[in-house]
C-alpha cells in the first residue's frame, strides 16, 4: 500500500445488527431457514460496493475488507470480567446467520477478517493506523462512537445509513472534543451498552468541559482537588481508578496480529458466478437478477452454491461464543435451555411448525419487542424501496400508518 491508495474498512458486526433490525424477519422458502440479516447484509454490501466502484463520486477504494467480531471472548474480559456482561445472547433466529454472513462476504470476493481474542474495532484500528503510516487514506464504514478515536485528517468514518462522512470537525461538533481525546472522554462517561463503568454523574458535556480545562484524563485525576463543584470533585477522586480501568477498556488496540497484510486487501473485480451461486442458495431472487445484470452473467446457467449452516455449538459471532448458541435472554446456559426452545428451532428449519404456532410465536415476539428509534430507515431511492417490497412479500404481511383528522374512516 502506498500514498494515493484508499482503504475501506467495513464494520461487519455493525452491518449484521443493522441488517437484522432494519428489515422484517425473512426465511428461506425451501426450508424456513432465517435469512433476513443475510439478505439485508448482502443488499447493503452490494450497494456500498456499487457506489464505491463508481468513479464519478470521487472516492474510489483501492483496498477493501470486512471486519467481524470472532466471538464475545476478548482480552477486555480478562481486564474486567463484567465487560459487556449486561448483554443478552443474540436473538435465536440471528445465530445461524453469523456464519452465513461470513460466507456471503467471501462470495462477494472480499477479505473476511476476524481475530480470536480481539474485537472488530481493534482490527479496524490496527489496519487504519498501518495504512495511514504508508500515506494512504482510510474510510471506516461505521457510525460507532467507539471508532471515532481513530479519526484524523487521513482517516474518516462514513455512516452509510445517513450517507454522511464523519471527519475531525464532526467529532468535535458532536462530542465537544477532538478525536484524540475521545478515549479520555469515554473513560469519564463510561458506556452502559458495553458495561464500561466510567465515573458516576459525569456526562459527555461535563467530560468535555473537564478535558478542555485539564487537558487529559491523568492530569484531571491528579488535580481533581482543584475542581470547585463539591460533588463532582468527590466523585472523581473516589472513582479515579475506575476511570483508569475504563480507559483501558475503551482504548482500541493497534497491534493486533493480522492474518492478512495490507497489500492482500486489494479490491478485486466482482466474481459474478461465485456471488450468484451464493445468492441462489439463499433464494435471494431480486439481488440475483441485479448482480447478473451488472456482471453480464446468465443466472439460469449458474448452480446454487453448497452453503453450510452453523447451528448450535458450531455457531459463533458478535456477543456469542461457540457452544452458547442456546443461551436465552433470561441468562440460561446452553445446557440449561428448555427443550421446547430447541424443538422450536428445529421446527422452523424443517418446516414442521404449524401456521398457528408460527403466528402465535410471532405475536408473542413482537409484543415483547422494544421500539428502537435508531433502527428507523428512511427510503430515499428505488433500490431500498424494492428491498422493502421484496421483504414484505416474502414475509406475507405489512402494516402502514396514514395521517387522518378523524377516528371515523
Amino acid at each position: 500500500m502506498k500514498k494515493g491508495d484508499h482503504l475501506f474498512l467495513i464494520d461487519g458486526s455493525g452491518f449484521i445488527f443493522r441488517a437484522f433490525h432494519a428489515l422484517p424477519p425473512l426465511t428461506r422458502k425451501s426450508d424456513g431457514l432465517p435469512v433476513g440479516a443475510v439478505s439485508g447484509f448482502c443488499n447493503m454490501l452490494w450497494k456500498l460496493l456499487t457506489d464505491a466502484r463508481d468513479t464519478s463520486v470521487g472516492v474510489t477504494p483501492t483496498h477493501f475488507a470486512v471486519i467481524f467480531d470472532y466471538s464475545s471472548k476478548t482480552f477486555r474480559k480478562e481486564i474486567y470480567d463484567a465487560y459487556k456482561a449486561n448483554r443478552s445472547a443474540p436473538p435465536e433466529e440471528l445465530v445461524p446467520q453469523f456464519g452465513l454472513i461470513r460466507q456471503a462476504t467471501r462470495a462477494f470476493n472480499l477479505p473476511c477478517i476476524e481475530t480470536e481474542g480481539f474485537e472488530a474495532d481493534d482490527i479496524i484500528a490496527t489496519y487504519a493506523r498501518q495504512a495511514e503510516a504508508t500515506g494512504a487514506d482510510v474510510t471506516i464504514v461505521s457510525s460507532d462512537k467507539d471508532l471515532m478515536q481513530l479519526v484524523t485528517p487521513m482517516v474518516h468514518m462514513y455512516d452509510s445509513m445517513k450517507d454522511k462522512q464523519i471527519s475531525v470537525p464532526d467529532v468535535v461538533e458532536k462530542w465537544g472534543v477532538a478525536p484524540e481525546k475521545m478515549i479520555d472522554l469515554q473513560a469519564l462517561v463510561g458506556d452502559s451498552v458495553d458495561n464500561v463503568p466510567g465515573i458516576p454523574g459525569i456526562g459527555p458535556k461535563t467530560a468535555a468541559q473537564l478535558l478542555e480545562e485539564f487537558g487529559d484524563l491523568e492530569t484531571l485525576l491528579s488535580r481533581a482537588g482543584e475542581i470547585k463543584q463539591v460533588k463532582r470533585r468527590e466523585s472523581i477522586i473516589a472513582f479515579a481508578e475506575q476511570a483508569r480501568l475504563s480507559r483501558r477498556l475503551v482504548e482500541l488496540r493497534t497491534d493486533v496480529p493480522l492474518e492478512l497484510e495490507l497489500d492482500a486487501l486489494v479490491l478485486e473485480p466482482q466474481n459474478g458466478p461465485k456471488l450468484i451461486g451464493f445468492l441462489k442458495a439463499m433464494n435471494f431472487g431480486t439481488l440475483t437478477r441485479r448482480v447478473a445484470t451488472a456482471c453480464d452473467c446468465n443466472a439460469d446457467e449458474i448452480e446454487a452454491a453448497d452453503v453450510e449452516v452453523e447451528w448450535g455449538d458450531a455457531a459463533r459471532g458478535p456477543d456469542l461464543d461457540a457452544g452458547e448458541a442456546a443461551k436465552a435472554d433470561t441468562g440460561e446456559t446452553a445446557a440449561a435451555a428448555p427443550v421446547e426452545r430447541a424443538v422450536s428451532t428445529v421446527a422452523k428449519v424443517t418446516g414442521e411448525a404449524t401456521p398457528v404456532s408460527f403466528a402465535e410465536a410471532r405475536i408473542a415476539a413482537f409484543g415483547q419487542a422494544k421500539l428502537d428509534m435508531e433502527n428507523y430507515v428512511t427510503i430515499r431511492d428505488v433500490e431500498v424501496l424494492d428491498d422493502w417490497i421484496r421483504a414484505a412479500r416474502e414475509t406475507g404481511f405489512v402494516a402502514f400508518d396514514t395521517e387522518t383528522n378523524s377516528l371515523d374512516p
